[in-house]
Order: structure tokens, then sequence, then C-alpha cells
């Protein structure tokens, strides 16, 4: 079952679609927290990938940008954030896809390679939630191994290692922003799903993926890991309660090491 505010974003924005450009999205497949079982309406996102029959020209991408500043006006929390793609580019490796439609806080750019990865392939062929379109198994959805573990190889070598040397002087904008609860939960999670990508080969929430890396990672990691899940799911502390600055290096350290784990080097 959708959690209520999924249910009603969702349906919603297909209303609104509907009437403004009637037959344009064909699909609408859920990824991300809600099908993963992980939502928390607080800190999640609805993530969507969005099919129609053929690419979006000007006059429909106008459409939708009025259809998605509406829906925005209406709720402000949580975001639908997503794509759009043909039937056609599902069927093919993302990477070689040109920049598409994408939408992330309510604004749509047109032109983004953001969202088209194989992992979000991956988690439509997997996950995918359809509340329009066929279900996901009668889908042709492009999927690969060996591309979603170069991808995520690249996805830490890449953003998350910039990621953490934006943060490494706690005096700067960015390391300052470290010392609160939802950056390091975010990093910590966020790379312990890596993790287990490249372990497993599946994709897991947040939330498993922390329960993951503090069953199966060095017990020297247990203390951060607990510490972003407790901060994911709201709940009370259990224990020992870890400062501002602790939670920060721990944060940093840990994604230094899984980094360093998965590559080799530092």
């Amino acid at each position: 079952m959708l959690p209520l505010i999924v249910e009603t974003v969702t349906h919603e924005y297909l209303g609104l679609a509907d009437e403004a450009a009637p037959g344009l999205v064909e699909g609408l497949y859920l990824i991300g927290s809600v099908p993963l079982n992980d939502f928390h309406s607080s800190v999640s996102d609805i993530d969507f990938v969005a099919v129609t029959r053929a690419p979006l020209d000007a006059d429909a991408l106008k459409i939708l940008t009025r259809v998605h500043r509406g829906l925005a006006a209406r709720h402000r929390r949580p975001g639908l954030d997503g794509i759009y793609a043909t039937w056609e580019d599902l069927s093919r490796d993302p990477r070689t896809l040109p920049p598409g439609p994408r939408v992330h806080g309510a604004r749509l750019v047109e032109r983004s390679t953001a969202g088209r990865h194989p992992v979000a392939w991956q988690e439509v062929a997997t996950h995918g939630l359809p509340l329009r379109g066929p279900a996901r198994q009668a889908v042709d959805t492009w999927t690969d191994d060996a591309a979603l573990r170069d991808y995520t190889l690249l996805n830490l070598d890449g953003y998350w290692r910039h990621w953490c040397r934006q943060r490494e002087n706690v005096l700067s904008v960015q390391g300052l922003a470290a010392l609160g609860s939802w950056a390091p939960a975010w990093v910590v999670l966020g790379v312990s799903r890596l993790r287990y990508a490249l372990e497993t080969g599946r994709i897991t929430s947040k939330r498993e993926a922390g329960q993951y890396a503090r069953t199966n990672l060095d017990p020297r990691w247990r203390d951060i890991v607990d510490e972003c899940l407790r901060i994911r799911l709201d709940q009370q502390h259990a224990g020992r309660a870890m400062t501002p600055w602790r939670r920060r290096r721990e944060a940093l350290a840990f994604v230094g090491a899984m980094i360093q784990e998965a590559l080799g080097d530092t």
C-alpha cells in the first residue's frame, strides 16, 4: 500500500498531466525509497520515471513545466523528482542516450544526464512500481550487471570523493553543514548502498544498506552507521549520543575507507 502522501501527490500529478496533455504520459514508475519500503515523508522524495511514446517536443515541455509547478504549489514536500524517457529509451543502455528532461525541486530541465544511468534502469526493471503502464516485467528495460558495477565505482570515485573533499575543511560552508545531522546520514547510508551493490549486485534501500553495513563491515563503523540509521528513522537515541564533531569526523572517515577499499587507492 502506498503512503497516503505518495498516493495523493502522484494521483494529482497524473490528473494535471492528463488534463493538460491527454495521452502524453503513458507510463509512470516509482523507483527509490517508495518501492523499497524506506519512504519517510520528512526526508524522502518521490522518485519517478515517466514514459512517453515519443521524445518531448517544445510544447510538451512547456505543458509539463506548468504541471510540475502547479503540483509543487499544492505540495511543497515531498518533491516529485525524476525523469522523462520513452519506451525505446528504456530498452537501450542509458549511457548511450542523449540528455533528456529531468524534474528536480519542481523545476523541469530540458536536457540533463542526471537520473539516466544503469542504476535507474536496474531499479525500473527490478523494483519499479507501476502507477500507470504495464508491469515492470512486461517492459523491455535494459540491464547489465557489469555496467551497474562500473557505474557504482565511477560514482564512488567521482561524486562521493568530490563530496568529501569539499567538506574536509570544517571552516568551509560545506564543512560546517556537515556538522548537522542530515549530511552525515545521507552520505553514510548513500555510500552503504553502493557498497551493498558492489558486494551483492543488487540495489537496496538506505535503511537496509545501513543494516547490511553494521552487520558485514568492520565493527569500527558500527557507531556511525547506527547514528545515521537513527537519524533517518527518527528514532530516540539508544545508548551513547554522538557529538556533531565526532559524527562529521567518522562519516568522512567511513566514506574515505569505502572508496579506498573499493578502488584500492586514497
